[in-house]
């Protein structure tokens, strides 16, 4: 697992003082509020959910929704640095759709946007769309209190706030807003003032009321977040928790507010409600799963300043630690030391925690990257076989396979597994690039095509995807089956293409 970068770090610090010097002014004070407000979770006021879309009319639908999520999930694919490490991204899938039946949405396909950046944040989009910064895991001491700020999301998610706040404006364009949360991503995370000109000129005036609607939403979130958690069977005293653990930050950084607090207004009688609310539910001593600290601490090395670092921290963690999380500092001390370039010491931790845990899927597939990085692919490969068979699509075991037959030269073998993964997960862009590699390594050429094409697609890149598909139909045989899929999906291309030039 690859450590942060010093270029990346120096990235985030620039980045940051170049948006605290833009808030000085009048002018980009309103355009952080505004970045804030729109492209976070969205508030609503404490009424009955007005009918909004659908058959009942209103002022917009699920179908425009779901819209400007697919547009803000492009911007997202095209400009924001993402953790695309498949053991943090299943944990994060797990945890969010154990969270899920208990919310109250209408539709729960939820597209998850897992962003590379050490800071406390978690933002929810129309359409299905929710965001987590890698960041809230360091800050998130417990399970519990990294499950509230996802159950706040979902509750925002649940009652439709971006719909409501756009209907307490009046706005008759609601899809412009997806051009203007575009406009907002890319300003933050490319450093560009193209997204700037697209935005400062027409929020301006309504920023001052979005940001006073906002607490009455944030409140009705909290609420709805809060049953949510307890039907779920976790436990609802992390929310005030982490709600203390944001405040506590903030007192500290003096006037650098965490990201969270810019756009969920955060107040002591705020705290204090939230914490009198959770105490009403059962206290039923609910307790950590392991998963959650193995994967926060393997993001503690991903976010150290250097891997000797992460060596030193883990090292003292386990010196002082006597308490039950002990299992999860040494796995954290292990990947430090693969970060580490020290494979031997990585490799006697794993297999120890593998004799004391048989079967841990996080434990197999670390060991198995460990083996692959020296080469003893062999080793490796039956080690994930194993672990296959007993977890039949397991996205890590399968991802960290075709990994192995990558480093093994056996291009075929991993496109099939990876063509199982795009399968089951298409929209990860990153793996129909792997796929393409995978096939280009197995000199097909039409998988290549049809692997780039998807990828394209995702990034928004429809002329490009087109162009691919059109290069994959000409290398197959007419009436061929392989053709006539490839054809069908040059028609859907076209199609959205064509919709997207008349628009």
């Amino acid at each position: 697992m690859a450590l942060r970068t010093k270029g990346t770090l120096r990235y985030m610090t620039r980045f940051q003082s170049r948006f605290a010097r833009l808030s000085r002014t009048a002018k980009a004070g309103a355009l952080t509020a505004c970045l804030w407000a729109v492209l976070t979770p969205l508030h609503a006021q404490e009424t009955k959910l007005p009918n909004i879309g659908g058959n009942g009319g209103g002022l917009i639908s699920g179908q425009q929704e779901s819209e400007i999520g697919q547009q803000v999930m492009v911007s997202i694919r095209r400009s924001a640095p993402r953790i695309t490490d498949p053991l943090v991204y299943d944990y994060l899938t797990a945890i969010i759709y154990r969270l899920v039946p208990s919310a109250p949405l209408q539709d729960r396909n939820l597209t998850l946007a897992l962003i590379d950046s050490p800071d406390i944040n978690a933002f929810a989009v129309p359409g299905g769309i929710v965001g987590v910064n890698g960041g809230l895991f360091l800050n998130a001491a417990t399970e519990q209190q990294f499950s509230s700020v996802l159950a706040h999301e979902l509750a925002h998610l649940s009652q439709r706030h971006f719909a409501r706040r756009l209907e307490q404006q009046e706005t008759s364009a609601p899809l412009t807003m997806a051009g203007m949360l575009a406009g907002i991503i890319l300003s933050a995370v490319t450093q560009s003032d193209l997204g700037i000109a697209a935005i400062a000129g027409t929020q301006a005036l309504a920023v001052q009321n979005m940001l006073a609607y906002s607490r009455a939403h944030e409140q009705e979130a909290d609420r709805v977040g809060l049953d949510i958690l307890a039907t779920a069977g976790m436990d609802p005293r992390g929310m005030p928790e982490m709600f203390e653990i944001m405040m506590r930050q903030n007192r500290l950084q003096g006037n650098q507010m965490p990201e969270y607090l810019s756009t969920h207004p955060l107040t002591q009688s705020r705290v204090a409600d939230t914490r009198n609310r959770a105490e009403q539910y059962p206290d039923r001593n609910v307790r950590d799963g392991q998963e959650y600290h193995l994967i926060r601490n393997r993001l503690q090395v991903h976010y150290a300043a250097s891997a000797d670092v992460a060596v030193e921290t883990f090292e003292a963690y386990l010196d002082g630690n006597k308490a039950q999380r002990h299992d999860a500092i040494r796995y954290g001390l292990a990947v430090a030391y693969q970060a580490n370039n020290q494979p031997d010491k990585a490799e006697a931790v794993l297999r120890d925690l593998l004799d004391q845990n048989p079967g841990r899927i996080t434990f197999q597939v670390t060991l198995a990257d460990v083996l692959i990085g020296q080469k003893q692919v062999q080793e490796a490969r039956s080690i994930l076989r194993e672990a296959l068979t007993r977890n039949p699509g397991n996205y890590p075991i399968t991802y960290k396979l075709a990994e192995a037959e990558i480093a093994d030269g056996n291009g075929a073998a991993a496109a099939e597994y990876l063509k199982q993964l795009t399968r089951q997960l298409p929209a990860q862009e990153h793996l129909w690039l792997r796929l393409a590699e995978a096939e280009g390594m197995a000199r097909n050429i039409v998988g290549v095509h049809r692997a780039r094409a998807e990828y394209d697609a995702l990034m928004g890149d429809l002329e490009s995807a087109q162009r691919q598909l059109r290069q994959a139909q000409e290398k197959l045989p007419a009436g061929s089956p392989q053709r006539q899929v490839v054809t069908e999906r040059l028609a859907e291309i076209t199609s959205r293409l064509n919709a997207r030039r008349n628009s």
